[in-house]
């Protein structure tokens, strides 16, 4: 970690380590398209690569929580980092899927890694959380409250899915990604953008909740796909040229565009009109499906391990979901 040498100096956040997990069991569309069929939801590879690029995910299986999911990601980050889970000042973990209504995922990390006594909290704003989780950690760091953070995305949507539902059903899987972030005197996270409208609360959202020992509601997925991508292609294009606005870059000194994985079609619309040829598209999606927070850490691990993303390349980092949330975050890595 290369901290700032004086008070007085300049003090900005950067990404140490990345790591990723996911669930062993995967299915592809035919494993998939098969189960369903034999509870009688017609479906197929043909239909759901068409229409979203969805080849395959991950699913959990019984008794495998979103914590544990995080502290597989997590741990890979923190020996990429080169450091050790004592030197983590600050977790946050962005999900939707949380072990427990009360404590949280991050407390419940937090103990599974050994360590105790730091700040840990969840975040929750859905598949634009971990965008958001890193603007809050890059924020904290830069103002002194730690000094290397542990923020992680980590779903298991496969417990909230309705696999009667064809057009949701096939769309998401579970999984984890993660970052340890630093304090350094060199820039890394260079600027971020975040907004939320809650008039479209209704467009996705799981509508239930829990009381008096009963679900009140539907505590199952549900989506307006037509009206989520039509507000994901411009609300992600304005985010990414605000926040290179904010941080004096233009399109061009973008190297590698890492949007949510939710659809092929909306990251290749995305890419388009930010004028970066589809090169530049880092996509998990066709073998993670849509994994939520976790899509972009997991997204940014694949291809940091695969030698595609190198130190000293600028990265923008976006996310839409459900809230209706959205927002970015460009980084020099």
């Amino acid at each position: 970690m290369t901290t700032p040498d004086s008070a007085s100096s300049p003090r900005y956040s950067r990404i140490a380590g990345t790591g990723s997990f996911l669930p062993p069991r995967r299915l592809t569309n035919a494993t998939l398209a098969a189960e369903l069929a034999a509870q009688g939801v017609e479906t197929s590879d043909d239909w759901i690569v068409e229409r979203t690029g969805i080849r395959a995910r991950h699913f959990v299986d019984a008794g495998v929580n979103a914590s544990d999911l995080a502290v597989q990601a997590a741990r890979h980050a923190i020996e990429a980092a080169g450091c050790a889970a004592t030197d983590i000042d600050l977790i946050i973990v962005a999900t939707s899927t949380p072990d427990m209504v009360f404590p949280s995922t991050a407390c419940i990390v937090q103990h599974k890694l050994g360590v105790a006594g730091c700040p840990a909290f969840d975040l929750q704003a859905v598949c634009s959380g971990f965008v958001y989780a890193l603007t809050v950690a890059d924020s904290m760091i830069r103002t002194g409250a730690a000094n290397r953070a542990l923020v992680i995305g980590a779903e298991v949507f496969s417990r909230i899915l309705d696999f009667k539902d064809r057009t949701t059903c096939v769309l998401f899987g579970d999984g984890a990604g993660a970052v340890v972030l630093e304090a350094s005197a060199t820039p890394g996270i260079l600027a971020s953008d975040l907004h939320a409208d809650g008039k479209h609360v209704g467009i996705l959202c799981v509508p239930g909740t829990v009381s008096g020992g009963q679900v009140l509601g539907d505590p199952l997925l549900k989506m307006d796909g037509q009206a989520v991508f039509k507000l994901a292609v411009g609300v992600l294009e304005q985010a990414a040229r605000a926040t290179l606005e904010k941080a004096g870059r233009t399109d061009a000194d973008i190297d590698w565009l890492i949007p949510h994985q939710a659809n092929i079609r909306i990251m290749q619309g995305t890419a388009k009109r930010l004028k970066l040829p589809l090169e530049k598209l880092v996509v998990t999606v066709d073998q993670h499906g849509n994994t939520s927070a976790a899509s972009i850490p997991l997204a940014l691990d694949s291809a940091v391990r695969s030698g595609k993303i190198r130190r000293g390349d600028t990265l923008m980092l976006e996310g839409v979901g459900g809230g209706f949330t959205w927002g970015a975050v460009l980084l020099d890595f």
